[in-house]
């Protein structure tokens, strides 16, 4: 019974030429190994990670956000001075407080996002504002 080696055999690159050629000196070989580069190139490029579309967000997204912040707020202090409210017996006491403290609550969250989005996008201006070096960097 012939034995079967159990790895694949090992490819070794074909040797360079000094001046960094591929060696290759016949024209139609020439053509298919550009040919073969370019559908390499093209697959690489298929397979490349795009970016995220969701690290950038658009005004709606951010409009959403500080909407829903500040209703949570108002939420959940509605909430608590409710059951505060029913816990004690005191109806409209501690509801109508805690609604003022989650409507402030929720605005202060509000400034810290709308706060946040304007440092990123000061740093992204800024980023783009920076100037290059005398350098050629694609040569």
């Amino acid at each position: 019974m012939p034995r079967v080696d159990s790895h694949p055999p090992e490819r070794y690159p074909l040797p360079e030429h000094p001046s960094g050629e591929s060696g290759v000196t016949d024209p139609d070989q020439q053509r298919q190994l550009e040919q073969l580069e370019a559908k390499i190139d093209a697959a690489k490029r298929r397979t490349e990670p795009t970016p995220r579309a969701d690290e950038h967000y658009s005004q709606a997204q951010l409009a959403w956000r500080m909407v829903i912040e500040l209703v949570a707020g108002l939420g959940i202090g509605f909430g608590m001075g409710y059951g505060l409210d029913w816990l004690f017996g005191t109806l409209p006491l501690f509801m109508v407080v805690f609604t003022m403290l989650g409507l402030a609550a929720g605005v202060k969250t509000m400034m810290n996002s709308a706060r946040e989005v304007q440092k990123k996008i000061e740093a992204d201006t800024a980023d783009d504002d920076t100037p290059h070096s005398g350098k050629d960097e694609g040569a």
